[in-house]
């Protein structure tokens, strides 16, 4: 079932009874309430505009500017931008409240992460923005709109001022009685909506600019939250497969071993020419294969030198097994989490995989760091190159196996080679 966004200014100006509806009275309210936000904002920037216009002045008519002009343009500059970080907080937090007269849909701003954040976060330049364009540009368009509305009242009260001993002007010409005054008077009426109108298109627009910046990006809550929940789902994923593993371990796997040895004593107790001879020795094959198979499903859940030797010393193992020759540089100085381990186990074990089956290599190379917060792993060979996701499902598998860990994988592979595979995964505790 889909349902349709929540009725705002905007949306409301495209309907026929936008002017018989609450909107433009909610529109007024929008534009009333700004006036004092943005007159202290104005203020503020007046204190250093009006100094550098004068002093842009003087340079363009050729006289030179006084030192005190240009240490007080330094330093309220510097000031202003000091501070303007910190100000635009509470003023776009009135900002968000007051956006509801015109916009009722929520609009989410970042969370205070303390004043050292205010001058790193890309949300708080945003409101600063915001707060520079409600301070220079939202006056000027107001007393557009001001000087537009004055002459409308001009224009419906003509009659009544026209008869007085002065002329009247009216727009372009002059009045001297009412009845010369009548038609600008209707016009002034007639009129009237279109500043309705108007006076809702400005508030639409300013609701839209504070929304576009005030806001968070398009879409950011809802991918936020759908990576926290893959994050959920990977540990839960891999927890269950923990608790898979012990139980296998520890309960199916003595078992079978117990039984597996039960058989092999029936088998020395048989004569070898008895007729259950052959079923016992076939049913002690089949639990010692059973064995085997089960200790290889075990060993896929997480594999054992994973846990008793570590990422780098795990990774070694595999350049052993590997079919061609694979040097391992590792550099890892702590311990990372379990699902960054396993995660980089596989996009080794895998990547070397790729290079026996397809590359064509003579050696290989896999590189494990960390740089910062982020273990990075590489893999790279001599081989023909030119692989690619599309054609196969292992690397795009390994994609999916990477980014569920919230992490990113790199591949460069032209044709010709060599081909080198980066992986990096955030080892956040």
């Amino acid at each position: 079932m889909t349902h349709d966004q929540p009725m705002h200014l905007a949306k409301a100006l495209r309907r026929p009874g936008y002017l018989l509806s609450p909107w433009p009275w909610r529109a007024l309210a929008y534009l009333v309430t700004t006036v004092p936000v943005a007159g202290l904002l104005s203020v503020g920037l007046l204190l250093v505009g009006a100094p550098l216009l004068a002093a842009v002045g003087a340079v363009r008519q050729g006289r030179p500017v006084s030192l005190p002009l240009v240490v007080f343009l330094v330093v309220g500059g510097l000031a202003l931008v000091a501070l303007a970080p910190l100000v635009s907080a509470p003023v776009c937090a009135v900002e968000r409240w007051r956006l509801g007269l015109v916009d009722p849909r929520p609009v989410s701003g970042p969370s205070w992460r303390g004043p050292a954040a205010r001058y790193t976060s890309a949300s708080a330049w945003r409101e600063v923005a915001y707060a520079a364009c409600l301070g220079g540009l939202v006056p000027l368009a107001y007393w557009t709109f001001l000087l537009l509305a004055l002459i409308d009242v001009l224009l419906i009260a003509s009659p009544w001022v026209a008869g007085d001993a002065d002329q009247v002007i009216v727009l372009w010409t002059t009045v001297d009685t009412p009845r010369q005054a009548v038609p600008f008077a209707v016009l002034g009426v007639l009129l009237l909506p279109v500043l309705c109108y108007g006076s809702g298109v400005l508030a639409a627009v300013q609701g839209a600019v504070a929304r576009r910046l005030l806001g968070r990006p398009a879409g950011a809550t809802a991918l936020r939250e759908v990576t926290r929940s893959r994050a959920r789902l990977v540990d839960t994923y891999e927890a269950e497969l923990r608790r898979i593993e012990r139980d296998v371990h520890d309960g199916a796997q003595p078992r079978l071993t117990s039984l597996s040895l039960h058989l092999g004593l029936a088998r020395l107790d048989v004569p070898a020419d008895s007729p259950a001879a052959r079923p016992l020795a076939v049913a002690h094959d089949q639990a010692t294969g059973l064995m085997v198979l089960l200790r290889q499903i075990v060993h896929g859940i997480r594999p054992q030198s994973l846990t008793d030797l570590g990422l780098a010393g795990a990774v070694r193992e595999l350049a052993d097994e590997a079919t061609v020759a694979v040097t391992v540089r590792a550099d890892i100085d702590r311990d990372l989490p379990e699902l960054v381990e396993t995660t980089a186990y596989y996009v080794v074990s895998e990547s070397l995989g790729n290079v026996a089956r397809h590359a064509h290599a003579t050696r290989a190379e896999v590189r494990l760091s960390q740089d910062g917060g982020n273990l990075e792993v590489e893999v790279e060979d001599d081989g023909r190159g030119g692989a690619d996701p599309q054609r196969g499902t292992g690397l795009t598998g390994l994609a999916d196996r990477v980014a569920a860990a919230e992490g990113r994988m790199l591949l460069a592979s032209p044709p010709g080679g060599p081909t080198l595979v980066r992986v990096e995964l955030p080892c956040r505790p």
